[in-house]
């Protein structure tokens, strides 16, 4: 059987209604399960293994006798379920149990077969599981855990829920495809480790050992080979840890309505859905594309100008997938020609200019988001995340002034000069994520803010003020999200560099409670630390740990702004500086340190001692959780630091090459919308520049069409003729 039987479906069709009811009519006398059998012969409902799929008919015609279509013969069943079969008495308790799993003997997962061992597996599930022995759905298999201390716990498997968005968005399949090939997904439905052991690695090893045994143990019993195995961690409890830590994929969450929640309500706890390939081919078999689900990309994947905007925005989820088709075409076309308004854009013709405007001018309240345009460049960021082992995700705001849209109804206060005239605009705050090298991978996060003022009436002081009502919470925030795409991803380093702004005590608590990413952050404020130093002095008077060349990018001059200084022009250049680092602890700034106890940090120093005549020689303080043991570990953290000015060359190239400041509408809401398709513009732009300088050996068939190749190698032809 490649793919599943749709028992359920083809016998609530009106034709097999009709043949259901022909079959009741002339035998009175026929018993339900004589009826299933007859079913099962008819339309051919047999299982791998040759057996009719009695239950499966059974389950079908009591749905079709509650809907009313046919009447059934009495069951003679008795209702309710049995009990199953268990000890008179516990399971007796382990002895003497090491504590690492490497030294536990005689361990081995031993298949449940006989009814002795059903008993067992019974007893302990009933007494220690917090679901007890069951029932299990479906096909099953139980396993007792053994070793010479004892049974120290047990698993089973058994059919995998029957929809789940969030694997099968992952697994990348469609409703048609899933009904044919659910049953190539298995469920762990249970895996205990008897509360009286305590032993290390002891989970993550059995993890590991029942993979290796049960996909072969499933295809002996059911004559059918798994394909991928499902389990759910229950987050009000447990943390997953000996799951990723055995190779496990989370790929979302449960919507907490059960396997037959149809009525949508929240009948069980949300838990984190869990998946593991037993077959790593397992797409192409089920004849899906070979990039489909969130599987890791290239950098260089999809940029073809045929390709790019399709990939990048196809499917986002507008309420209309005519919108989300309009969406990819106003992008390529936008691409071309990114610092024009789309009236330019499109060159007379009108009816692309309706439906980009159409598209852009919908009410605030609908599907056409920010968010969701965005959705599908974000899901493929990811996945060129998980293809690098160390990411940067830089944040940084930047204000986009809209002062000369007088009418545009919810712009924000930027700011206010001298006289009091205020500028009007909206805030930007993005997580621009890149590999260590400094190739950009994508816009992981973006928001748009209208900033009000701080009313005259609040007169708390800013230290009592919730972070949540700062605008320093969009930091926070940035992080969180940083912690949650980073569980996708157990085998990629992901360190989230930011600028002064983000020196501030909850950012770094924020992360001692999740430390799943690391944080470099460029300290501003030079407070006291733990012992009564000031920390830039404790770092300064360290010793000096090496020296080395970093690049200083140029800096254009900025004059005051409100609050912002002025800023004196700077060159580029390759700075010679020194480098120190020591381990410091953070204290918070309210002093309290029962409530808010002191961080450990590094702080790492890089001075410039001798920069050219006229400039101002750099110096930076680095605050990281990073753990630096080495000169080595200090000159990478100062490397990756040294790639936060990407997102200050995007920004460049959203201001001056998309001119996004230059977009008009009647509300911030509208504005938004077109921000967000020129961020991911913004972003391609960067990367096929990047690419062209840093890898010249590149094909052009990457980054550019067939046509576009034919025109440059003509132009070249020519030039050189010229020549």
């Amino acid at each position: 059987m490649t793919t599943q039987n749709q028992v359920k479906r083809n016998l609530t069709s009106p034709e097999a209604i009709l043949y259901i009811r022909s079959i009741l009519d002339g035998n009175k006398g026929i018993l339900r399960t004589e009826l299933a059998d007859q079913l099962c012969e008819h339309y051919g409902f047999y299982d791998p293994r040759g057996v009719p799929q009695r239950c499966s008919c059974l389950k079908a015609l009591c749905k079709l006798e509650r809907l009313g279509h046919i009447v059934l013969p009495v069951s003679h069943k008795k209702s309710g379920r049995a009990s199953p079969k268990r000890l008179p008495e516990a399971v007796p308790a382990t002895l003497d149990v090491p504590a690492t799993a490497g030294d536990v003997r005689g361990l081995k997962i031993t298949l449940v077969d006989t009814d002795e061992y059903m008993r067992i597996w019974n007893e302990m599930m009933s007494r220690e599981h917090p679901q007890g022995a069951g029932p299990l759905v479906g096909r099953q298999l139980r396993y007792l855990i053994e070793s010479d201390h004892g049974f120290l716990g047990g698993l089973a498997f058994s059919s995998s829920a029957l929809q789940l968005e969030d694997r099968d968005k992952w697994i990348g399949w469609d409703v048609e495809m899933r009904r044919a090939h659910l049953h190539r997904v298995i469920a762990m439905s249970r895996f205990l480790i008897r509360p009286q052991v305590h032993c290390q690695n002891l989970a993550s090893l059995l993890l590991g050992q029942i993979l290796r045994e049960v996909s072969s143990d499933f295809e002996n019993r059911y004559s059918l080979r798994p394909w991928l195995v499902e389990s759910f961690v229950d987050i009000n409890s447990f943390s997953g840890t000996c799951y990723r830590a055995a190779n496990w994929v989370r790929v979302g969450q449960t919507k907490g309505r059960g396997r037959q929640g149809k009525d949508r309500k929240m009948a069980v706890t949300v838990k984190d859905i869990y998946l593991y390939p037993l077959e790593k081919d397992f797409r192409s078999k089920l004849g899906l594309p070979p990039d489909s689900g969130p599987v890791a990309l290239e950098i260089t994947a999809g940029l073809s100008e045929e390709t790019w905007a399709e990939k990048e925005f196809g499917g986002a989820p507008l309420g209309d997938k005519r919108l989300s088709d309009r969406l990819v075409e106003c992008a390529e076309a936008k691409a071309k020609i990114p610092d024009r308004a789309f009236s330019g854009v499109a060159k007379g013709d009108w009816p692309a200019v309706k439906g980009y405007y159409r598209l852009i001018d919908h009410a605030d309240e609908t599907a056409v988001t920010m968010d969701n345009i965005l959705k599908p460049h974000r899901e493929r960021t990811i996945r060129r995340m998980m293809a690098q082992k160390t990411v940067l995700c830089i944040q940084d705001g930047t204000s986009l002034d809209y002062s000369s849209l007088s009418q545009c109804e919810g712009l924000g206060v930027m700011g206010s000069n001298q006289t009091g005239a205020q500028s009007m605009g909206l805030h930007l705050h993005s997580t621009l994520v890149v590999t260590s090298d400094g190739l950009p991978l994508g816009v992981l996060r973006a928001e748009c803010q209208a900033r009000e003022a701080k009313s005259e009436e609040d007169k708390r002081p800013i230290a009592t003020i919730p972070i949540e009502e700062k605008k320093t919470f969009s930091w926070v925030l940035s992080l969180r999200d940083c912690m949650e795409v980073s569980r996708k991803m157990p085998h990629t380093q992901v360190i989230s560099v930011t600028d002064r702004e983000a020196d501030f005590y909850e950012l770094f608590d924020e992360h001692r409670k999740n430390p799943c990413v690391d944080l470099l952050v460029r300290a501003k404020h030079n407070r006291y630390i733990k012992g009564g130093d000031k920390l830039f002095a404790a770092v300064k008077e360290s010793p000096e740990c090496g020296w080395l060349s970093i690049p200083v990018n140029r800096q254009s001059a900025r004059p005051k702004r409100s609050k912002q200084k002025a800023r004196p022009k700077r060159s580029g250049r390759m700075a010679e500086v020194s480098l120190r680092y020591i381990p410091v602890e953070l204290r918070s700034t309210a002093g309290d340190d029962v409530n808010n106890p002191p961080i450990t940090l590094t702080i790492v120093h890089v001075v410039e001692d001798n920069p050219p005549e006229g400039e101002k020689g750099i110096e930076w303080f680095l605050l990281t959780t990073v753990d630096v043991q080495s000169a080595e570990d200090a000159e990478k953290c100062l490397r990756w630091y040294c790639k936060r000015w990407r997102i200050e060359d995007w920004h460049r190239v959203l201001k001056s090459g998309c001119r996004i400041e230059d977009a008009a509408h009647k509300t911030a809401e509208r504005l938004k919308r077109s921000i967000a398709i020129n961020l991911v513009i913004a972003w391609r732009i960067m990367l096929m520049t990047l690419l062209g300088r840093e890898t010249p050996e590149l094909p052009a068939e990457v980054l550019f069409s067939d046509i576009e190749i034919e025109v440059l190698n003509s132009f070249a032809k020519k030039k050189a003729k010229a020549a």
